[in-house]
C-alpha cells in the first residue's frame, strides 16, 4: 500500500472560490481522484465552465437548485435536491443555480485530482452568472 489513510471533517471556512463562484471544501484527495464540498448561496448562480481534463461526479447534499449541461448538440437542464446524483464527463459545459430558500450543497468526486485553477475554461450558459 502506497498511500495511507486520512480522516477529515468538513472544514468551517470554505478554502477557495472554485472557477464557477461557488466556495469550496477540500475535504481529501488520493491518487486517482479528489472529493470536495460545494456550496453556492441562495439565490446565486454560477458562471458555466467546461473542465479540460477532469470528469466529476455530483452528489447533492442540500438546498434545491438546476443544473445545465451540454455535450455538443445534446443538452439538458435537472432539478438538484437532496439525493440527486450526477454527472460531469470530460469536456462538459455545465452551470448551475441554487433556489431561493438557502444555499445549494453538494459533494463532488474528480477524477483525476483537481490539477488547479487552468484546468478550467468558460463557455457560455443559459442563464446570467452572478458577478464575482
Amino acid at each position: 500500500m502506497s498511500e495511507r489513510f486520512d480522516t477529515v471533517r468538513l472544514p468551517d471556512e470554505r478554502d477557495a472560490a472554485a472557477p464557477d463562484g461557488s466556495d469550496v471544501r477540500v475535504l481529501l484527495r488520493l491518487g486517482r481522484g479528489g472529493m470536495a464540498h460545494f456550496e453556492l448561496g441562495a439565490s446565486r448562480t454560477s458562471r458555466a465552465v467546461a473542465h479540460r481534463t477532469v470528469q466529476e461526479i455530483w452528489y447533492i447534499l442540500a438546498g434545491r437548485g438546476e443544473m445545465w449541461r451540454r455535450q455538443g448538440d445534446r443538452q439538458e437542464t435537472v432539478i438538484l435536491a437532496p439525493g440527486t446524483c450526477l454527472s460531469i464527463p470530460v469536456g462538459t459545459h455545465f452551470q448551475f443555480r441554487a433556489a431561493a430558500a438557502a444555499p445549494l450543497a453538494a459533494v463532488a468526486v474528480t477524477m483525476p485530482p483537481w490539477p488547479g485553477q487552468d484546468e478550467v475554461y468558460e463557455v457560455t450558459g443559459p442563464w446570467p452568472a452572478d458577478p464575482a
